[in-house]
């Protein structure tokens, strides 16, 4: 393998593949302590660094007394630099890719490069540390483990209220993004097309102003309407649907009916959620779920 600033970036357990090794690492979100020891060794022995913002990556690897090249690689000019870096990685070069804070490809630039290098046998090695979702997640208290993660909202209105409207029935905690100039609309819509739930925002995670904050959508709404100014990045996490009083079953027949309490899920939504969930065919849930509407009439 290359050598890299006098030693060898090691990729233990990986198979062999061509030429370099893409290292997709994480770097804090926040707070620098957060860096782990593998990542600073991989950004010190590594030939280049692609990063999201130079500027912003040359102020962490100053701060840790490294001085690997950088070469900017963002959401414009992903296609054109993943080129570029697979053609270096395939002549031998190791490439660390690195976003802005915490682990790229999560809402961050990296998957056309990471796909690009699987599809040209490049090995890809992740360096695994700080995100915002999984730190949202870990304060959350969530007793079951599912989530569905939507990244950022849609930044037009319309089309982020389309998108929540579909998920009104979604039993699973949902968890997104949002930039301090949205959150307040987002919010509003969330509250709008979900209804009145309970939800946690973390913003500045890590940092030195962070704030996590739990309550009803009316009342953290009502909150960030009322502040002078809104700074700092959020990660928002939502309860997913729940029956009133009662806790959601696990066998078909009580879920179905589970279902059918809850106000304005169809049948239809009923069927898709639960063959998802139970990892059945729609066609068998379908068939009990006939039956347990019929019960209604």
């Amino acid at each position: 393998m290359k050598q890299g600033k006098g030693k060898t970036v090691q990729a233990k357990g990986a198979s062999p593949s061509k030429g370099g090794t893409l290292f997709v690492v994480a770097t804090p979100i926040g707070n620098l302590e957060d860096i782990t020891l593998r990542a600073l060794r991989i950004l010190q022995e590594v030939d280049l660094i692609a990063a999201e913002d130079t500027r912003h990556t040359r102020k962490l690897l100053t701060h840790f007394d490294i001085h690997t090249p950088l070469l900017s690689y963002y959401k414009e000019n992903e296609a054109s630099r993943s080129q570029e870096i697979v053609a270096r990685l395939l002549s031998g070069a190791q490439v660390a890719l690195v976003s802005d804070a915490g682990t790229p490809g999560i809402s961050d630039p990296g998957g056309i490069l990471v796909k690009s290098a699987h599809e040209q046998g490049v090995r890809v090695v992740p360096i695994p540390g700080v995100s915002a979702l999984a730190t949202i997640l870990s304060v959350a208290g969530l007793t079951e483990p599912s989530h569905l993660f939507l990244a950022f909202l849609p930044s037009k209105g319309s089309e982020r209220r389309k998108l929540l409207r579909g998920l009104k029935n979604e039993v699973h905690p949902i968890v997104f993004y949002e930039s301090p100039r949205r959150i307040t609309a987002s919010l509003a819509d969330c509250l709008g097309e979900l209804g009145e739930r309970r939800a946690m925002i973390g913003r500045e995670l890590t940092k030195v102003h962070e704030e996590i904050v739990s309550a009803s959508l009316s009342d953290l709404l009502a909150d960030f309407k009322g502040r002078e100014s809104i700074k700092g990045e959020f990660v928002v996490l939502i309860e997913g649907l729940r029956a009133t009083g009662t806790q959601r079953p696990d066998n078909l027949d009580d879920l179905l009916r589970w279902y059918r309490a809850q106000d304005g899920v169809s049948l239809k939504d009923a069927v898709a959620n639960i063959a998802k969930d139970l990892d059945l065919s729609r066609s068998e849930v379908y068939q009990k779920a006939l039956a347990v509407w019929k019960e209604q009439s």
